[in-house]
């Protein structure tokens, strides 16, 4: 039967060699890394990702505008897809009239399978050119989860790897101190005293 003494490697004792204890220590800092600085790494990454992806969305939104528009000819229908999801965006040619200018043409992205004559809302640009739409608030929110998963998983990835690194150097000392220890101990063992 194994009896198993927690903590052994916190306590003096004669069995604890150096390579114990940065064992121990290591155990300890990549718990509270893996508990805390994860955790805090990943939020701070995720609300850095935020300012970022909501600054650009405002700035986009200032600079671009919404006209309904008219197709002046067929998008391409859309392939059937095995994975489903979001219909596919073709650039085709939209007119719209402006007030003080006149009808205005340019190549706007529409739905697949949109015809000629149908009514879009077109995303432009101050010069009138057609541009994609502004980031949606789910893709900002999108581009915070992300930025702060994967910071916390680079976090979390990079402590392990330390701390296999760290075990792996520890365990050879320790045998190195054992070996030398034995050195040391061993000649004496086939002895016998009186």
């Amino acid at each position: 039967m194994r009896t198993r003494v927690r903590g052994w490697r916190w306590r003096r004792n004669p069995l604890r060699r150096r390579s114990d204890v940065i064992e121990a220590w290591t155990s300890l800092i990549v718990a509270v890394l893996l508990c805390v600085g994860a955790p805090l790494v990943g939020t701070a990454a995720g609300w850095w990702a935020y300012d970022n992806a909501h600054a650009t969305q405002v700035s986009l939104r200032a600079h671009r505008h919404q006209v309904p528009a008219v197709l002046a000819e067929d998008a391409p229908a859309a392939v059937p897809s095995a994975q489903g999801g979001k219909q596919p965006l073709y650039g085709v040619k939209v007119h719209w009239t402006e007030p003080g200018k006149g009808t205005r043409t340019t190549v706007a992205q529409v739905p697949a399978g949109s015809r000629h004559g149908d009514r879009a809302e077109v995303w432009l640009d101050a010069k009138g050119h057609g541009v994609a739409p502004p980031p949606s608030n789910a893709a900002v929110w999108q581009q915070t989860l992300t930025a702060g998963v994967w910071a916390a998983g680079g976090l979390v990835g990079t402590v392990l790897l330390a701390r296999a690194v760290i075990g792996r150097v520890a365990e050879r000392h320790r045998m190195e101190e054992w070996e030398a220890e034995w050195a040391r101990q061993g000649p004496n063992w086939g002895r016998r005293t009186a």
